[in-house]
């Protein structure tokens, strides 16, 4: 059973885009993992950068280095007692950031790829005076 089913507890998103309890239990499960992991840090260090990135992604969308330096004056706000350094931090923050982009662009993706399915089945039951429409996936960028 899940733990969620037994507290009957609604998932709280951020903007619709993130579930900060889903990213926090994975950010604590790999932060050791990553490229830019320091032995002798805990994930106590690495989640206020992981939070900022994020909630960052979700408040600001766009590209990381439009939102840098409004995520870096969110790390210094929220850092608490973090033994990061700046560029420490910026690792974790982009790759908070990086995880959000590519699920939002996976999410796009399964869902334009539906929708023109469905454009198609549309397409086949409209009548016959409408030979020139034509359906396209919409571009990702």
């Amino acid at each position: 059973m899940n733990v969620k089913d037994d507290l009957d507890v609604e998932t709280v998103t951020v903007a619709g885009r993130v579930d900060p309890s889903a990213e926090e239990m994975y950010w604590e499960r790999e932060y050791f993992r990553q490229q830019y992991y320091t032995p002798g840090l805990d994930y106590e260090d690495f989640a206020p950068a992981y939070c900022v990135g994020y909630i960052g992604y979700a408040q600001y969308g766009g590209s990381f280095e439009d939102a840098e330096k409004s995520l870096i004056s969110n790390w210094v706000r929220i850092k608490g007692d973090s033994r990061l350094s700046l560029d420490q931090a910026l690792q974790a923050v982009r790759a908070a950031w990086m995880r959000m982009e590519e699920r939002n662009t996976q999410f796009v993706a399964v869902h334009n790829e539906s929708m023109v399915r469905k454009l198609r089945r549309l397409r086949v039951r409209m009548p016959a005076r409408l030979p020139s429409m034509k359906i396209h996936a919409p571009v990702l960028r």
